[in-house]
């Protein structure tokens, strides 16, 4: 019966093999390990209020991919008054280094306190002035900007700064009269004023009744008049 022996060369080639690839996972750095184990955390300013920072990495000076986990506290100048903490959240634009306070300090100067946890640490101090803005600087609601005039906008109109040509106004014709000059004519609106009862004469058709009436009433009085004295006169001539 063969036995086969065993080769302790090629079993130590293999133990050789298998421990350089451990060596070697080992060794390779992780992003984290190539980025630096802490963060540099710059305060920039403020955006209407809001504090604004760069967190990049120490060693490269990359941007975080990934989430930060940061908070801001501020503290008046005179140290009466605290705000915070806020978080950071990342700022919606192109830059990724850019981290932001999603509430806005009041106008003032402020301490600003940033304390960064996550994916590594990292602290910065520094000093924020908030301005005060004025709403009718801005030309916002309230502003006593004056509208300008009618005469200026109109001068001012369209893209080439040229006026432009104004529509013809139709000219309004007075009644009985003749329209002006390339005019259109229009009739009269009936006047909004009642007549007043006092006995003011009446305009155009109305006038002319009233004429003919109070003529006729005076008709009949003198005609009721005379036949009276013809009456008279004849009962004396009969006594």
């Amino acid at each position: 019966m063969r036995t086969r022996r065993s080769f302790p060369v090629r079993s130590g080639l293999g133990a050789l093999i298998l421990s350089l690839f451990l060596a070697q996972a080992v060794a390779a750095p992780s992003p984290a390990r190539a980025h630096g184990s802490t963060l540099k955390v710059v305060v920039t300013g403020e955006r209407q209020g809001r504090v604004a920072t760069e967190i990049t990495w120490e060693n490269d000076g990359d941007a975080v991919d990934g989430a930060v986990a940061g908070t801001v506290d501020a503290a008046s100048a005179d140290g009466t008054r605290t705000l915070g903490p806020w978080k950071l959240v990342r700022d919606p634009g192109p830059d990724r280094k850019v981290w932001n306070t999603a509430e806005a300090l009041p106008p003032g100067t402020w301490k600003v306190t940033v304390r960064v946890g996550y994916p590594a640490l990292g602290q910065a101090d520094a000093e924020v002035s908030v301005p005060v803005v004025d709403p009718a600087a801005s030309g916002g609601p309230g502003g006593s900007g004056a509208p300008a005039s009618p005469d200026a906008s109109a001068g001012t109109g369209g893209s080439g700064g040229s006026a432009a040509p104004s529509a013809p106004v139709p000219s309004v014709a007075a009644p009985g009269g003749s329209p002006e000059a390339g005019g259109v004519s229009r009739p009269s609106a009936p006047s909004a004023t009642p007549p007043s009862d006092g006995g003011g004469e009446p305009a155009g058709d109305d006038s002319s009744v009233w004429w003919w009436t109070t003529a006729g009433v005076a008709v009949i009085a003198l005609a009721g008049a005379a036949v009276g004295l013809l009456l008279r006169r004849a009962r004396a001539r009969r006594l």
